[in-house]
Formats: C-alpha cells, sequence, structure tokens
C-alpha cells in the first residue's frame, strides 16, 4: 500500500509540473498576442486554459481521493493538502494569461497599450514568464534558492506596477477612458500573476522547512 501511496502522491507532483509549465507557456504567448494585437495567438491562449481547468481538477480529484482512501498524516497530508491549493494557485495564473489575451481580442486592431509603456510591460511580462519557469524548476527540485528567487522576481513587477499607475495619474497622461481602463487592468493582471506564483513558492517553501518565508538575500 506505501508504493502506491508514494506513487500517486508523485503523480500529484508530476502534474504541478505540468500545470507550471502550461501557464509559463500561456503567459509567453498571451503577451505575444498583447504586443502584436494577434487575435488568432489570442484566441489559441483562450481556447488552451480549458486545458489547464481540466488538469486542475483532475489533480484535485486526485489529491481528494489519497485524502479519502490512504487517510495521510503529518509531512504527506500537508503535501497533499499544499497541492490542492498550490493547483488552485497555478490554475489562477492560467486565468489571467487569458484575460490578457483577451484585452488583445477585444481592441483588435488597435494595441492595448500606449507605445510610451511598451517597454514596461515588456518587462513585466518577462518577469512573469520568468517566475512561472522557476516555479517548475522549484516543484521538481525543492530548490529553495528558487522560491527566494521568485520573490525577488515579484518585488520587480510591483515596482513596474506602481509606475503603470503613477503615469496614469500624471498630468502628462492623455490617453482615452477605454486605454486608460485597459492599461488598468492589463498592468493588474501581471501583477496578480506574480503573487500567484509566490503563493506556490511559499507553499513549496513550507512543505520543506515548515516556515512560510524563503530566505532572500
Amino acid at each position: 500500500m506505501r508504493k502506491v501511496f508514494l506513487a500517486e502522491l508523485q503523480t500529484i507532483g508530476e502534474e504541478l509540473i505540468n500545470l507550471s509549465q502550461l501557464v509559463a507557456e500561456a503567459m509567453e504567448r498571451a503577451y505575444d498576442s498583447f504586443a502584436n494585437a494577434d487575435t488568432q495567438l489570442a484566441q489559441e491562449v483562450i481556447a488552451a486554459d480549458a486545458r489547464v481547468d481540466f488538469l486542475q481538477n483532475k489533480l484535485d480529484e486526485q489529491a481528494i481521493d489519497v485524502l479519502a482512501l490512504q487517510g495521510p498524516v503529518a509531512s504527506d497530508l500537508r503535501m497533499i493538502v499544499g497541492s490542492l491549493r498550490m493547483s488552485a494557485s497555478l490554475e489562477r495564473m492560467g486565468d489571467l494569461a487569458r484575460h490578457i489575451a483577451q484585452l488583445t481580442r477585444l481592441r483588435f486592431p488597435d494595441k492595448v497599450i500606449p507605445d510610451s509603456l511598451t517597454e514596461t510591460f515588456a518587462s513585466m511580462a518577462d518577469l512573469n514568464i520568468q517566475i512561472a519557469t522557476k516555479l517548475g524548476e522549484l516543484l521538481e527540485t525543492r530548490d529553495l534558492n528558487k522560491a527566494a528567487e521568485i520573490i525577488t522576481l515579484n518585488k520587480q513587477i510591483d515596482e513596474l506596477h506602481a509606475s503603470v499607475f503613477k503615469a496614469i495619474a500624471d498630468d502628462s497622461w492623455t490617453e482615452d477612458a477605454p486605454t486608460t481602463t485597459d492599461v488598468t487592468l492589463a498592468s493588474r493582471y501581471m501583477e496578480r500573476f506574480g503573487d500567484h506564483g509566490v503563493s506556490v513558492a511559499r507553499k513549496v517553501n513550507y512543505l520543506v522547512t515548515g516556515e512560510w518565508e524563503p530566505q532572500v538575500d
């Protein structure tokens, strides 16, 4: 029975890694559609989110079955409950990438953001892709240096997010209301994507050390 239980835990762990890889790809493709007003790519991102949802539901069902049939305790119980919470964060990251793609489709043929903020959003997207990629590495290796790196990357996203709101509030901002709304939403989606990545990183850190906060240099 123990071998079966360990195999089930390994499967759950592999599904989490798979989810992290899918959301990294989703953010990369969503931003490409966003930056280039590519509605075909945006539609592909939107459609692909259904697979993330399916895998999350499948993972959660597996975890619940293990809870019900195996009666895990101590660290094994923390692992399964943590997996349920991490899968929810990863699924939400996929939703946020989908939201970015939906903005692309909504504003076509125009781009969502003005030229003045192109570099800011490119940086936010790059940082988010790094976070999602490092999540996969963290889930696979349990290398807590990755958790610390994710938190550091997210702090940079927070700074860029704040700079977007500063730009909108400045007297020099002359964009119309729809553009202002879209910029606000897009920046929020980017910021929340990183926050959910940090949430997963903290849960992995807790599973390994019993502490919520990774050590950040």
